[in-house]
């Protein structure tokens, strides 16, 4: 598919998305969603790693409120439910293990676009800032879904209601995100991420994911439960066999993956 708001490059099993608007910091608008959704489903289907990066000097600003002459009148429930919402799922459920490597600014719903994938690596002068109360909003595009459960209930009222810029380290130290890199080592590192997980055993990314992001839905032992069934189909894969018979040869495995 040709597309004109992101471009979609794979590599070396590698799915690079980058959304591609940076004369307006890539903020989001109706085509730039359907766009980053039908990516993301699609490369999960061939790729074995997805990232989501930004072009220019920003990530994603969040929504683009000059996409419409009148934004106030936007019917903002439903663009949530009808945008908004596959366009996180095609990230957080894609089968495949995602990186958003947040390259600058990522403000509103780009900072939650950046949250919804498995793994978030910041450049050191990238930011993130859930701006939504300075216009009279809520969190949304999923923030009060990730805040809480990455870095606490203390640290999410904050971020929502003070909307301050949270740098990429002090994300990392809080639990926002995975790591923050400094930035001229981002864009190696973090296709060298990339690399690792495209490389890797793709069935127990996939197995671990989904017990993970699951997992505050279940109790001790309905967790436990979907451990062992995982754990057992797993187990009955050629990467576990290859796994472990690199293991006892010492050297590094070769994973067949999906």
């Amino acid at each position: 598919m040709f597309y004109n708001t992101i471009s979609c490059v794979t590599k070396n099993n590698v799915a690079v998305v980058t959304l591609n608007r940076p004369e307006v910091m890539n903020a989001l608008n109706t085509q730039m969603r359907a766009e980053i959704t039908h990516a993301f489903r699609e490369s999960g289907k061939s790729a074995r790693a997805v990232v989501l990066t930004g072009s220019g000097r920003a990530f994603c600003s969040g929504q683009d409120l000059g996409d419409d002459a009148n934004p106030v009148d936007i019917d903002l429930e439903q663009t949530l439910i009808d945008e908004y919402l596959p366009m996180l799922e095609s990230i957080s459920k894609c089968p495949v293990p995602t990186i958003s490597a947040v390259n600058g600014a990522a403000a509103g719903a780009g900072a939650n676009l950046a949250l919804a994938a498995d793994i978030v690596i910041g450049s050191e002068s990238a930011y993130f800032m859930q701006a939504f109360t300075r216009i009279g909003l809520i969190p949304d595009a999923g923030g009060t879904y990730f805040l809480p459960r990455q870095m606490g209930q203390a640290k999410s009222m904050g971020a929502a209601l003070f909307a301050e810029k949270i740098y990429s380290r002090q994300a990392s130290d809080w639990g926002m995100i995975w790591e923050s890199v400094k930035d001229e080592e981002f864009e190696a590192h973090w296709q060298s991420r990339a690399a690792h997980l495209a490389a890797g055993p793709t069935i127990s990314y996939q197995y671990a994911k989904t017990a993970i992001r699951e997992s505050f839905e279940h109790n001790e032992l309905d967790q436990f439960e979907i451990e062992a069934r995982f754990q057992g189909e797993c187990g009955r894969t050629r990467d576990f066999k290859e796994g472990v018979a690199a293991f006892l040869d010492k050297r590094i495995p070769k994973f067949e993956g999906r």
